[in-house]
């Protein structure tokens, strides 16, 4: 890593603009000068010139007049192109409004199959699925309707990422009972959405149905997506079981399951076994590893504060020709923003903008809280306006970085500018931002704003939690007044007596 990146030794991150620097304009030389005219002697010589120049004046005339008018038919072709496209989106979003009458005129069996299948992937994609469901009720009620195995499990898909299972399984005995033969595609489609739902028992029954049903045994794919929804539940064990039965049915993982194994098993801190899987996918002839194998990598040893570590391994998978990405460059950014080596977070933000790797949402929440935890505001608010000139909408995490800056710097009028910000814009809040805000307030002594956070809260929409309550009751005990911390002890002890559901008691 340090071979990659020149890194200067100050101990902060220096002033720092990604707009290039202007350059000096060079004169171009000129290599056939024009001859310097001598002034005419005669006065036919003079006539002949104002003729000539009468004549190109007339030329420039007619050229200015024929710029004029391709212009102005250019302006007239765009206004027709733009008035047939809002004609033609305005037809089809009528069309459509029929689809929300399913028990509608009669001629709602023969609707235009584009506009019902149209609509259909919309809200697939968009993951309403009980819209979704009521345009396929209405498809299958066409004329020109057909089974399709493709439109079953992607709308089965879909159910699975929506937490809705018992659905799921609904349109798979549909799909069977209208004549689709299952098959390993739509199987694995089930099995995903019962374990999206931690529905684990139900899930590795579908997998060893999938055993004994001809034409429908399970592939690399339908473990790797079983093995994941395991990871997220952190059921390391299931895991292993699945990997044996892998090895024992002969399915090799491919990178996709082994990434997904690196990725998890970094982010669970259990180094050991990452290690191990990635060298048995080194040892793997047709499983190379890719970006997404080097980025899990990185992410888990910076993410844990090693970081001489994560640059070996970086410079290990640049030795092996895999190069880097913007994400990579977000893992680098953040690690060392993190671990305080302000200088070599400045050398991949210069090596960035030298190869023009375009910044994220991601980029710039990284870069901004890393300069504010260094407390340079003005390299903080300069890289804020330069997010926002850039048309990228701030998040709550940009938001929690600035005030939790201004708060450990005591700005608190900084912080009202946030405010004000967030008032005429339209971020989400959530409770992880009204926490900052909480932290900020009690950090400066500011216990009435601190306080007044809660009525923002309510107004929001947004419900405290027991982080909320508990920021303000360290502040109260760090300024000795004991009373309102106690105060806000009661709140917590009962609240956990409570449906958390519930709604929480004013302070």
């Amino acid at each position: 890593m340090a071979s990659s990146f020149s890194a200067p030794t100050s101990n902060f991150p220096p002033a720092y603009s990604r707009r290039p620097e202007s350059k000096p304009a060079l004169s171009k030389p000129r290599l056939n000068p024009t001859p310097i005219r001598q002034q005419p002697s005669s006065s036919s010589e003079i006539k002949s010139d104002k003729l000539a120049a009468e004549r190109r004046s007339e030329r420039r005339g007619h050229d200015f007049d024929a710029e004029r008018e391709r212009q102005r038919k250019e302006e007239v072709n765009n206004m027709i192109a733009s008035k047939k496209a809002i004609s033609i989106i305005l037809r089809r979003e009528a069309t459509k409004a029929v689809i929300e009458k399913k028990r509608g005129p009669t001629n709602s069996k023969k609707l235009l199959p584009r506009t019902v299948l149209e609509a259909l992937h919309e809200r697939i994609t968009a993951l309403r699925w009980e819209s979704a469901l009521q345009v396929f009720e209405l498809l299958r009620e066409q004329l020109w309707y057909k089974p399709s195995h493709g439109i079953y499990i992607k709308l089965i898909v879909m159910l699975g990422k929506c937490k809705q299972p018992e659905k799921a399984q609904v349109l798979f005995q549909a799909m069977i009972e209208e004549g689709c033969e299952a098959n390993s595609e739509s199987y694995t489609a089930l099995l995903s959405a019962y374990s999206r739902s931690g529905q684990f028992n139900k899930a590795f029954s579908i997998l060893e149905e999938m055993k004994k049903a001809p034409g429908c045994h399970p592939d690399v794919y339908t473990y790797s997506i079983l093995i994941k929804s395991c990871l997220h539940a952190f059921d390391f064990d299931k895991v292993q079981t699945l990997l044996s039965d892998m090895r024992t049915l002969r399915i090799k993982p491919n990178t996709i399951t082994y990434n997904t194994l690196i990725d998890a098993y970094g982010k669970a801190r259990r180094f050991a076994e990452m290690e191990s899987t990635l060298l048995e996918m080194l040892r793997m002839r047709d499983c190379e590893p890719d970006v997404w194998t080097m980025n899990s990598t990185l992410r888990a040893f910076g993410g844990s504060g090693q970081i001489e570590t994560m640059e070996t391994c970086y410079a290990k998978f640049q030795s092996a020709g895999i190069q880097p990405n913007i994400k990579t460059f977000n893992i680098l950014l953040d690690s060392y923003g993190k671990a305080g080596k302000y200088d070599k977070m400045s050398a991949v933000m210069e090596y960035m903008q030298k190869y023009h790797f375009s910044w994220t949402i991601v980029t710039y929440n990284v870069v901004i809280d890393a300069f504010g935890r260094a407390g340079d505001l003005k390299q903080m608010e300069y890289l804020f306006r330069l997010m926002r000139s850039e048309k990228l909408k701030p998040s709550c995490v940009t938001l929690c970085s600035l005030v939790s800056a201004y708060g450990h710097a005591g700005k608190a009028e900084k912080i009202e500018g946030v405010l004000r910000f967030i008032e005429n814009s339209d971020v989400t809040l959530d409770v992880v931002f009204f926490n900052c805000l909480v932290d900020a307030y009690g950090r400066m002594g500011l216990f009435v704003e601190m306080k007044g956070v809660l009525e923002l809260m309510e107004r929001k929409g947004c419900i405290p939690d027991k982080v909320t309550y508990r920021t303000m009751m360290k502040a109260y005990t760090l300024n000795g007044m004991t009373g309102h911390a106690n105060s806000i002890r009661s709140i917590i002890e009962s609240a956990e007596e409570r449906n958390p559901h519930q709604r929480k008691p004013d302070v």
